[in-house]
């Protein structure tokens, strides 16, 4: 049987093809490098819509599929590839306008492609496709939405019944997008109300009005939803962007001392570089050192600010005489649970001038890594015993280093390759550099000593 003759292929599937790696397992950790190669060829197609608007959505779908069949071959753990997927159904999204498709069609088309999204590339892609769409694409979408919320619209109550109720969420939350995009306010509201006003919803409504130029009625959204956040005993997900919405209507209004009340009652319920920025912002240049000592004095109240917030305070404001009494009156128990992204810079912070308090902090890094068993850090954990050794070296601390050193060894003894190169910093010297991949390549492939 003759075959048909194959044209040449489409270079961009092919670097598709290339970069999705069919019947190779992505692990967990090589994800994101994975991602970033498909997210190039994402890149090329975008590249092409102005020019060949048609021939981009046939790629867009190509990809999509064809990450849907990759999906069961990815550790997406990191949820990377997922969001990956998510890009290209707006991608697709901006391709059909640019080849002038039928909005109805589009919308139809993605709406089940998200009722059947069993890998959730679709998870929270509303905002970014409502913007993807133009104003004749959100109409359509809106006017699509409603029809399938809408019980009195299917053909009996019993489908409508049948219809999941995330799907009905999903539906709702897509037209709460549209809303937004199209600034209309009235609608977002009605629906809202009909599916229960949340705080996340006053903030929707807020942004709205404020883009409308409505200020004052955007700030009374605002409030109403602080209100709701604090009737809730655990907060909401809307808490940050209510209060940062919040401060900048104020100073909109002129109502600067407000602005700055707000902002600091937020630093004085959770102390962080984050609440100090903001902050700072507000505060007039000839009043904020008096501020700045407000603030750090609040933060170091015991019991106010949980270390992996108060530590990166005080490096970042480099109030370093009160870093090193903070770590003075910690236990050991409490720096070496705390993780190594907020110690690591407070011990190089305090290394010259404070060097007793940093080598708390390095053994502490180091400790967390060792007692933990986790191997694959034990060359961290060494350098890290190393640069404790020299900073109890120059703050005189000889005791304290003496007594880390009797307790690695009563309970890691038996971690003998580890125990090696510890032992050879105790002894002074620094460990072994570990040889590098070419190097133990080379070595394997010497030939054996002849007989």
């Amino acid at each position: 049987m003759n075959r048909m003759a194959r044209g040449p292929a489409d270079p961009i599937e092919s670097a598709m093809e290339m970069a999705l790696a069919p019947g190779r397992f992505i692990s967990e950790g090589a994800s994101d490098s994975f991602v970033r190669g498909l997210e190039e060829v994402a890149q090329q197609i975008g590249g092409i819509i102005e020019a060949l608007p048609d021939r981009a959505v046939a790629l867009y779908e190509t990809f999509i599929a064809g990450c849907y069949e990759k999906a069961e071959e990815v550790d997406d753990s990191s949820g990377s590839l997922g969001a990956f997927g998510g890009s290209l159904f707006c991608g697709w999204v901006t391709a059909r306008r640019a080849a002038a498709a039928d909005p109805a069609d589009t919308v139809a088309r993605l709406l089940a492609w998200m009722d059947n999204d069993q890998y959730g590339f679709c998870f929270g892609i509303e905002k970014d496709i409502a913007s993807a769409l133009d104003d004749t694409g959100r109409s359509a979408c809106a006017a699509q939405i409603k029809h399938l919320l809408d019980p009195g619209a299917q053909q009996n109550q019993e489908n409508a019944l049948r219809t999941p109720a995330y799907t009905q969420r999903r539906l709702e939350g897509m037209l709460r997008a549209l809303y937004v995009a199209q600034r209309d306010a009235d609608a977002y509201i009605t629906l809202a109300e009909q599916s229960g006003l949340c705080a996340r919803d006053c903030h929707a409504v807020a942004t709205i009005l404020a883009a409308k130029e409505m200020t004052a009625e955007a700030l009374g959204w605002v409030e109403r939803g602080i209100e709701m956040d604090r009737a809730d005993s655990l907060g909401t997900s809307a808490s940050f962007d209510l209060r940062e919405l919040r401060r900048d209507l104020l100073v909109k209004l002129g109502r600067n001392k407000e602005a700055l009340q707000s902002t600091w009652a937020d630093f004085a319920r959770n102390p962080s570089t984050y609440t100090y920025d903001d902050l700072m912002k507000l505060v007039p240049v000839k009043d904020r050192a008096s501020w700045h000592d407000k603030a750090i004095e609040a933060a170091a109240q015991p019991g106010r600010c949980p270390l992996p917030s108060l530590i990166p305070l005080l490096v970042k404001t480099k109030e370093i005489e009160r870093l090193a009494e903070l770590i003075d009156q910690c236990t050991d128990d409490q720096l070496e649970q705390t993780s190594h992204y907020t110690l690591e810079p407070a011990a190089e912070t305090l290394d010259d001038a404070y060097p007793g308090p940093a080598a708390r902090l390095w053994c502490a890094m180091a400790l967390r890594i060792v007692d933990a068993g986790k191997s694959k850090y034990y060359r961290a954990a060494l350098d890290n015993f190393e640069r404790a050794r020299q900073s109890f070296g120059a703050a005189g601390l000889h005791a304290s280093w003496e007594e880390i050193v009797d307790r690695v060894r009563a309970s890691h003894s038996r971690k003998t390759g580890f125990m090696r190169g510890f032992e050879e910093i105790v002894a002074g010297a620094e460990p072994e550099p570990a040889p590098a991949f070419l190097e133990k390549a080379k070595a394997r492939w010497a030939p054996p000593p002849s007989r």
